[in-house]
């Protein structure tokens, strides 16, 4: 117990020092918890490139607003990472990589037959949604045909929303997989 007592006392010195603009404490900061704060968004994105930008512009911030002060780094840094991780997923919402699949499908003679490609490409579609699993093939539906959020699939099947999320992941992966080539 003495030694996280020390470890807190040593960063709260170490936050008073950089309140006073000490760049020393800062970059012992920065170091002592970039690779925790790293870890911690890399598991929620699964990149590495998105996660050490979310903890350069954590750290930026924590620099730049040094005047305000932080009273749990630990707690601080990890709330950090978890708003980013929501900005980035905000920002990113409208993509799906199912989605994007489609997007790049090249499409030809545009003019005469589009229609009748379109209609070819649906039944296709459909036919591999039926391949799903009948219960992802709902949640699927619910979240890209009805455009529900997870939440409210979630209540309304009465399922976590992990569940949602995980059965989302997985029909976009079954699906992704049959459609490259």
């Amino acid at each position: 117990m003495k030694n996280i007592n020390s470890e807190i006392e040593n960063d709260s010195l170490l936050l008073i020092q950089l309140h006073q603009g000490n760049k020393s404490a800062f970059n012992f900061l920065f170091n002592k918890y970039w690779e925790q704060t790293y870890f911690n968004a890399y598991k929620r994105l699964h990149d590495s490139e998105q996660s050490k930008d979310i903890v350069q512009e954590i750290f930026a911030s924590i620099w730049i607003n040094r005047h305000n002060p932080i009273i749990n780094l630990p707690a601080y840094l990890s709330i950090s990472v978890r708003n980013q991780v929501f900005k980035l997923a905000a920002k990113n919402k409208n993509l799906s990589p199912f989605f994007d699949l489609l997007d790049n499908i090249p499409v030809q003679n545009e003019n005469a037959d589009s229609n009748i490609l379109w209609k070819e490409f649906y039944r296709s579609y459909e036919a591999l949604l039926l391949k799903l699993p009948p219960k992802r093939q709902q949640i699927f539906r619910l979240r890209f045909h009805d455009d529900l959020p997870t939440k409210l699939i979630a209540s309304q099947m009465h399922i976590s929303r992990k569940t949602v999320q995980n059965q989302l992941g997985k029909a976009i992966e079954q699906l992704k997989l049959t459609l490259l080539p």
